[in-house]
């Protein structure tokens, strides 16, 4: 048994055995009578782990296959940008993807340097090919994102840029598990030889780009100037040899702390469950950056393909998710002049109620949507939000001409954002947060997962809100009680419960048997706790 503690970094012991897990890729088959053997696609795309037989090539064959398909429906004709992160599967679900794609005669980009690329290098590659093509693009991102070093994952972007919606990850699902109930019948595929010998596959500088571009949408020049020292850990992940590009292009006093490619991921500090896990938004993964951060005057971090980010800094410590996109907005929507008066805010309904105080005092609109970047992927493409981000420190938004920049979370610019806000203001972005609260309020915002029963978990997901009697929150008159977001009307998959200083949400795990309770007060821990008991009982209640 581990004697592991979080926090702390790991040992031999709690590292995975990497060709166990690349043979259980190849060799392991999927059972389809078990439903989490089959694709499912949740909020970023289908992941799961080879040895439980949830992510292996059986699956890659049978999606990739569905997205060229799905192409094909479509009219998708332009080219498909196609990347990989550093976990142990992306490799070789990469490779395999890659004969589908050539068979299949789509015109495939990879990193030119057989690389690995973030997920917002795809969003931003996607966007600036289809601004000048009439056959539009697409991308594939093989990653899990933050997750174990065990697990496998597989994200589609369409011709957007964004995650893709509901109506096509459904039919992607529906194509890939039918195909995988055919034993593999309709798949085209190449050999390994013959893929990296077609013309449908072209070395493309994911990097350079990007890089370029930066300077269109964080002040690069004023960070330049300031000369503050700036601490980046990509945690083994895709970003470090973009951070290498921005490094060479750009005279920022930057220093990259961990520039260590290994899909064991042996140098993480341990989670809070203490599993490895790139979760730049844990103190406990963070915490050989946290060790750190009186050496710089700003650091921050990133997840394994780059689209969470992590704030350091030498007042703070690890910034809560919440508190640097409170602080990022307040910021963007008060230096960004050629912005248009008009932009709204897009947040999800668990994200902290600090937003929508800011929001109020500047006359900004709050757009709030069910959890899911997807659902902010049309507002930065039409330009009429300027900001949109998640409470799992998930965030993108516009260029300083009020463009679009990407579609999809970009952790990259978030990072250097808070290095412009420190370089213009002289004060980092935990002091900015603390200004906040010393206006607003405080908040206290607490996640936590709950055991539930199928008949609950169905019970949440289908409460009817005039069914409730439910006419106060810890001694608050209820203002209103959601089953949809108020700004899309988009279904919640669950319901919110708001009060004039506290709220609580309740979300049903679609894989395991438990329900999420997100929960925040503005007047102290005994409310906050107060809330997530009341929530409990309504579960409790929900079956009579």
């Amino acid at each position: 048994m581990s004697n592991s503690i979080p926090g702390t970094r790991a040992s031999q012991s709690d590292l995975i055995n990497i060709p166990r897990l690349i043979s259980s890729f190849f060799t392991l088959k999927p059972d389809l009578s078990v439903p989490t053997q089959r694709i499912s696609f949740g909020t970023s795309g289908h992941r799961g782990k080879a040895l439980a037989k949830s992510f292996n090539e059986d699956h890659i064959l049978a999606v990739t296959q569905a997205v060229c398909d799905y192409r094909k429906d479509a009219g998708i004709t332009g080219p498909l940008f196609l990347a990989q992160d550093t976990h142990a599967l992306s490799t070789p679900a990469h490779i395999t993807a890659l004969q589908i794609l050539v068979a299949n005669e789509v015109e495939t980009l990879v990193a030119d340097d057989s690389g690995y690329v973030t997920t917002p290098q795809v969003s931003f590659a996607i966007l600036e090919y289809n601004k000048h093509n009439v056959a539009k693009a697409d991308g594939i991102i093989i990653t899990p994102s933050h997750n174990p070093p065990d697990d496998g994952g597989f994200k589609y972007n369409p011709v957007h840029g964004g995650p893709a919606d509901e109506t096509i990850t459904k039919w992607i699902e529906n194509r890939a598990n039918e195909i995988l109930a055919n034993g593999l019948k309709g798949i085209r595929r190449v050999s390994h030889e013959e893929t990296f010998d077609s013309s449908f596959v072209t070395m493309y500088d994911y990097a350079t780009p990007y890089a370029k571009a930066l300077t269109q949408i964080v002040d690069i020049e004023l960070i330049e100037k300031s000369g503050i020292k700036i601490g980046v850990d990509p945690m083994g992940g895709a970003s470090l040899a973009l951070y290498e590009k921005i490094g060479e292009l750009y005279d920022m006093n930057m220093e990259i702390v961990n520039p260590v490619i290994d899909p064991a991921f042996s140098f993480m500090t341990l989670d809070h469950d203490c599993k490895i896990r790139m979760d730049c938004s844990s103190p406990y993964a963070m915490a050989s950056l946290v060790s750190l951060k009186d050496s710089y005057d700003i650091a921050f971090g990133n997840d394994a393909d780059s689209d969470r980010h992590g704030i350091v800094t030498p007042t703070g410590g690890l910034m809560n998710p919440n508190h640097y996109l409170s602080v990022a907005i307040w910021y963007l929507f008060t230096h960004r002049p050629q912005w248009s008066k008009g932009l709204g805010i897009g947040k999800t309904l668990v994200s902290s109620a600090m937003i929508d105080r800011v929001a109020a005092d500047l006359g900004i609109k709050v757009v709030e949507v069910p959890v899911g970047f997807k659902w902010f992927v049309h507002g930065l493409t039409e330009g009429t939000l300027g900001f949109g981000g998640e409470e799992s420190a998930g965030a993108s938004f516009l260029r300083f001409d009020g463009s679009v920049w990407s579609t999809d979370k970009d952790g990259i610019i978030l990072n250097l954002l808070a290095a412009e806000m420190l370089a213009r203001l002289g004060k980092d972005p935990s002091q900015l947060y603390a200004e906040l609260e010393a206006k607003y309020g405080r908040s206290y915002y607490k996640r936590i997962d709950a055991a539930a029963s199928a008949e609950q978990k169905a019970a949440i997901k289908s409460v009817n809100p005039e069914a409730l009697a439910l006419d106060t929150l810890v001694g608050e008159k209820v203002e209103s009680i959601l089953t949809h977001a108020s700004g899309n009307g988009a279904a919640i998959g669950g319901l919110k419960v708001i009060a004039a200083n506290g709220w609580f949400a309740l979300r049903p795990s679609g894989t395991e048997d438990i329900y999420k309770i997100y929960a925040e007060s503005f007047i102290g821990e005994e409310h906050l706790s107060q809330i997530i008991d009341e929530a409990k009982e309504l579960v409790k209640g929900l079956l009579g």
